[in-house]
């Protein structure tokens, strides 16, 4: 959290959101707490362009592997046979 600019709670963010917004394209992110948990972080749409013309699927896999685990199962895979029973109905 001490990357980003300034932390509100929820209840000052709600009230100053003008502010917030203000701040966030002037100063960059800002941290929005609930219950004095970091809930969500503000940034500005500008902040967040990027050109990815020169970027390669090794730049993907390694932003990938530079974020947060990912905590989740994947389902599983269909069959080979794809092929479903479907009726239409009258």
């Amino acid at each position: 959290m001490n990357k980003h600019t300034r932390v509100w709670s929820l209840q000052d963010a709600k009230a100053k959101f003008s502010e917030l917004v203000r701040l966030t394209q002037s100063e960059g992110p800002q941290t929005v707490t609930i219950h004095g948990a970091p809930a969500v972080v503000v940034s500005a749409i500008a902040q967040n362009k990027i050109n990815f013309s020169d970027k390669t699927g090794a730049d993907f896999v390694e932003a990938l592997s530079a974020g947060p685990p990912i905590d989740f199962d994947l389902p599983e895979r269909p069959a080979a046979n794809h092929d479903r029973d479907f009726r239409f109905e009258d």
